[in-house]
């Protein structure tokens, strides 16, 4: 089992940059892949980001691709989201997840567990 912390969700204006971090701890860190995903007010869940246990393979949600990177540190037992030219419609909660599969999952049911959430805001 592990349990996931997210940190550094906050407000920032349309065109900011802000990175977001996961802190895993429990079971070793390195076995899962690991993915972010976020819900807006009203909306379902959706994945945005997620890589391979080893941080080699990265995959994106098309609505992020060329703005946000996901990166891990396995020595250290953080993922990282890092958005850049942020926009109104990246407001929601953002959440982390960490799945035992061996490939790079981006459905919300592949992933075994959950952090608690980070708001981030984006105003206009």
């Amino acid at each position: 089992q592990v349990q996931l912390v997210e940190s550094g969700g906050r407000l920032v204006q349309a065109g900011d940059s802000l990175r977001l971090s996961c802190a895993a701890s429990g079971r070793t860190f390195s076995v899962y892949a690991m993915g972010w995903f976020r819900q807006a007010p009203g909306k379902e869940r959706e994945f945005v980001a997620a890589t391979s246990r080893s941080g080699g393979g990265k995959i994106y949600a098309p609505s992020v691709l060329g703005r946000f990177t996901i990166s891990r540190d396995n020595a250290d037992n953080t993922v990282f989201l890092q958005m850049n030219s942020l926009k109104p419609e990246d407001t929601a909660v953002y959440y982390c997840a960490a799945a035992s599969q061996g490939y790079i999952p981006n459905k919300r049911g592949d992933y075994d567990y959950w952090g608690q959430g980070t708001q981030v805001t984006v105003s206009s």
